[in-house]
């Protein structure tokens, strides 16, 4: 689940913004979940996943009607995938998700709950920031050579083959982590995109 670019950052917080203050309305076609006026304005609402503004501490999502709505989070919000606890920064554009939602005291939505349904690197295509498609792969072998300064790992693949894979240009604070873990001899699997017969790019580990 890549990060945006400063650029990207400020686009989303711009929808993000200019989604919040239409959320309501917006959200209006949400009504059979979320209850009438006189109970309690909780419910669930699947869609999308546009990106995510963390400082503006909100999630966008293109819901399944089609609307575009922004969610609130805060450090209580829990993302679940596989049985696995993640960031809401981890979240990407093109995951697919059902939040649970609530309406919070300035009129917007709240979330304290996400489930990823499907991940956009996990169905064999992700975002990247300037929007194009890219193609994912699953990789896997043993770690040969460790570049810390330069972020990148040489690992062998098998059959004599090797590739050498570089972090991001902003990767995550976990894959910042266990790329700082990583020793020679480690088996590791990730995602990642290839950039050339012998060299890629990596996009999450898992």
């Amino acid at each position: 689940m890549s990060n945006l670019s400063p650029i990207s950052r400020r686009s989303f917080a711009f929808v993000a913004t200019l989604t919040l203050s239409t959320a309501c309305a917006q959200l209006g076609g949400l009504g059979s979940v979320l209850g009438s006026a006189t109970q309690p304005q909780t419910g669930q609402v699947s869609g999308t996943v546009q990106g995510v503004d963390t400082r503006s501490q909100q999630i966008v999502l293109q819901a399944s009607n089609g609307q575009q709505v922004a969610l609130l989070y805060d450090a209580n919000t829990q993302v679940t995938y596989q049985n696995r606890n993640y960031a809401v920064a981890n979240l990407e554009r093109g995951d697919q998700i059902t939040a649970r939602i609530q309406q919070s005291q300035n009129g917007g939505y709240y979330t304290d709950l996400v489930q990823v349904d499907q991940s956009a690197q996990g169905s064999g295509q992700v975002y990247s920031s300037n929007g194009s498609v890219e193609n994912v792969q699953s990789l896997q072998g043993i770690v040969r050579q460790v570049d810390r300064q330069n972020g990148v790992f040489t690992i062998d693949v098998g059959n004599y083959n090797t590739l050498t894979v570089s972090l991001p240009y902003r990767p995550t604070q976990t894959d910042q982590q266990r790329f700082q873990t990583l020793r020679s001899g480690d088996q590791v699997r990730f995602y990642g995109v290839y950039l050339n017969q012998s060299r890629v790019e990596l996009r999450r580990f898992y």
